[in-house]
């Protein structure tokens, strides 16, 4: 399989504050992670690196075989990587549909397509997006990064504060996604159940480093080392 992404012993954080400490990893196209772990370990942080929206300490970082570690953030949305924050941002002066059509760039994501995967969105086209529930803001912000044609999703806690429906209707796209359109995902959840059922990898951060590595059936089915890597209950 063809080598997307590759993190060589990265240490990144935010001015002098080291966050990340020696992060290495390779994921092929078409993979999907969980990156999981307790509250403040970093999760975030190394999302937001891979965005270059943290000061990189030292390491390498590659996209697609090039160095990105000072591209900026636009460069690399451009370049593939879609980013599903966790805030959402939501921009109150556009409609929905003028928030998925700002970004849209050429390939197999069209309005059409979003519509047909998104049909709640379509409903509410016309609505500004400080008019969408929780739930809907989510679909939004996921709908807008397919927009720009990614190669790869970072999902940064998708499910947080959502209905338990609406996190039925979410994991449903998610699964289509990864499983059916075979789409490069990492995903940050503490609902770490969720994501291992979606997922092929399991990631596991603690104080900023990898402490764990392994294929998510695996870690899954493995209820004592789950909950002592990441206390879910």
């Amino acid at each position: 399989m063809r080598e997307l992404l590759v993190l060589e012993n990265v240490t990144a954080g935010y001015g002098n504050s080291i966050v990340l400490e020696d992060i290495g990893f390779v994921m092929n196209e078409g993979e999907s992670i969980a990156l999981l772990g307790r509250n403040g370990v970093g999760k975030t942080s190394l999302l937001v690196t891979l965005m270059g929206l943290t000061r990189l300490h030292q390491g390498h970082i590659h996209w697609d075989g090039k160095a990105i570690a000072h591209v900026p953030t636009f460069k690399r949305a451009h370049a593939g990587l879609g980013w599903v924050p966790q805030e959402r941002y939501m921009f109150p002066s556009l409609t929905v549909e003028e928030h998925l059509t700002v970004v849209a760039r050429p390939g197999e994501w069209s309005l059409h397509k979003i519509y047909d995967v998104f049909p709640r969105l379509l409903e509410r086209k016309n609505n500004m997006g400080n008019q969408l529930s929780g739930g809907e803001q989510q679909m939004l912000a996921i709908a807008r990064a397919l927009m720009i044609n990614p190669r790869i999703l970072l999902l940064d806690e998708p499910m947080e504060g959502l209905a338990p429906i609406i996190v039925q209707d979410l994991m449903r796209v998610l699964r289509t996604l990864i499983k059916d359109k075979g789409m490069s995902v990492i995903i940050v959840e503490q609902h770490a159940r969720l994501a291992l059922s979606l997922t092929e990898r399991a990631i596991v951060l603690d104080r900023g480093r990898i402490v764990h590595a392994s294929d998510s059936a695996s870690l899954l089915a493995d209820h004592h080392q789950l909950d002592r890597l990441v206390a879910v209950a």
